[in-house]
């Protein structure tokens, strides 16, 4: 939906009509309707209650009708279409190229976009995205919500690095050690970071990135070890990295696959949710 014009002539530019003439449709509607759309308060205009709640019902028209458009389009078109998916960024990079290429081979003619952000959930709700693939977060009735798997995470060193050669750790331990990380407000790294909390302690970060790459890259050079998950670290097959298991209270991520309820889910987006499935139940 576009951005709101709370101004008549910008609002007439927009849509290519003279102000005059927006004024009287406006005028038109409001005597079908039977209630006024907008007040003015002094120089501005302001949206009434009536005019807020038509807002609504008029967003939510317009969804249907892209639901029906796209529910279409994939009857006349033979699966053809866009299918957009949001995923976070690490594991765009290093754990989902199976699954896009096995999606790629069953539908060839969809073309498939994917994007890679800390925000897919909020993606999800606004309608950025058909479908994400996203950490479990509050329950919101507007999402159908499938859970894919949990995942415990590790503490990961270079080969070079003092504690290289330890299989396990206790969790108060991570204390102990210089860390490189994603930054503050990254979903994977408040999940550490709480885990920690509850034992009085923070990670001794001296190094973060937004990168999985440049994390790794900074581990494989032991500038500090990292807090990852495991099917993450044994995706990048890294020879030179260790893997410490967190013994007594390890963190756990748990993600699931998320679209929002009212959207149309054309057969190729339902192949893609059934495919994401089966390839983390594999993993």
């Amino acid at each position: 939906m576009d951005h709101l014009e709370l101004h008549f002539t910008r609002a007439a530019d927009k849509i290519g009509i003279s102000q005059p003439t927006l004024s009287q449709q406006i005028r038109a509607l409001e005597d079908e309707l039977g209630v006024p759309l907008f007040d003015r308060v002094g120089k501005k205009i302001v949206m009434t209650q009536a005019g807020t709640l038509f807002l609504e019902h008029c967003i939510q028209m317009v969804r249907h009708l892209q639901n029906t458009q796209d529910a279409l389009a994939e009857f006349r078109n033979d699966q053809r279409g866009k299918l957009v998916i949001g995923v976070l960024p690490s594991d765009l990079d290093y754990r989902l190229t199976p699954l896009l290429v096995n999606f790629h081979a069953h539908f060839p003619k969809v073309k498939l976009k994917v994007v890679s952000s800390i925000y897919v959930l909020n993606q999800v709700l606004d309608n950025e995205v058909d479908i994400g693939i996203e950490l479990t977060s509050i329950t919101d009735d507007r999402l159908v919500r499938i859970p894919l798997c949990s995942e415990e995470y590790v503490l990961v060193v270079s080969e070079n690095h003092a504690w290289a050669e330890r299989n396990e750790i206790g969790i108060k331990e991570l204390r102990d050690i210089q860390t490189v990380m994603f930054p503050e407000g990254f979903t994977g790294r408040e999940l550490v970071d709480g885990y920690c909390r509850k034992y009085g302690f923070t990670l001794n970060t001296i190094m973060e990135t937004s990168s999985a790459t440049s994390i790794i890259s900074l581990v494989k050079a032991n500038v500090g070890g990292t807090v990852l998950p495991y099917p993450l670290i044994k995706a990048m097959n890294e020879p030179t990295l260790r893997i410490i298991r967190i013994t007594d209270d390890a963190p756990y991520r748990h993600f699931e696959i998320i679209h929002r309820s009212d959207r149309y889910l054309t057969q190729s987006a339902k192949a893609f949710i059934e495919k994401t499935i089966d390839y983390f139940n594999q993993g």
